[in-house]
């Protein structure tokens, strides 16, 4: 089983799926580090060099060869992943692929990330809460379309790592 952890930078995919990988003894791995690798660059120096349009382009390539090269695997994808073009409805009727939207309201996201401003490209220019906010609350808006067609959703707020991770192997278990 292929376990897709998905949702807004911020809800906690990766720390998540690093959890779950050590439950269920299956390979963690986290795209964008994924795409670090295979592109030998920083994820913050490609969309200063190439766009976000190559990025995306990249990033599908290699989620792409990462679903074929492994029967188990915990993957922790980007937050945008599953918005790019077709990428999301591909990976809902990929046999033995399970999507997990890790959701989590404005204010967890907004506080997770105000700290991690300067680490994450897309909002590295933000430099007030307020304004954060306001564009994590219009993000959402334009991904949630996508977020939701996941065949399955948990609520992280107010939750420990551990505690989402065994909820996921309750679910899927």
């Amino acid at each position: 089983m292929k376990i897709l952890l998905l949702g807004y930078m911020g809800s906690g995919k990766s720390v998540v799926a690093k959890q779950l990988s050590k439950v269920l003894q299956y390979p963690f791995i986290d795209l964008d580090t994924a795409i670090s690798k295979d592109q030998n660059i920083s994820l913050k120096q490609l969309f200063e060099t190439k766009g976000e349009i190559y990025f995306r382009e990249k990033e599908a390539l290699v989620l792409h060869r990462l679903l074929k090269g492994s029967d188990t695997v915990v993957l922790a994808l980007g937050g945008g992943t599953p918005c790019y073009g077709d990428l999301m409805q591909k990976l809902t009727q990929q046999e033995g692929v399970v999507t997990i939207y890790l959701d989590a309201k404005i204010e967890t996201l907004t506080d997770r990330l105000f700290s991690q401003m300067h680490t994450r490209p897309l909002i590295s220019h933000i430099s007030d809460k307020e304004i954060l906010t306001d564009f994590v609350r219009k993000h959402l808006f334009e991904r949630n379309f996508y977020y939701h067609q996941a065949h399955h959703k948990i609520s992280v707020d107010q939750k420990s790592v551990k505690e989402i991770a065994q909820e996921i192997v309750a679910l899927l278990f």
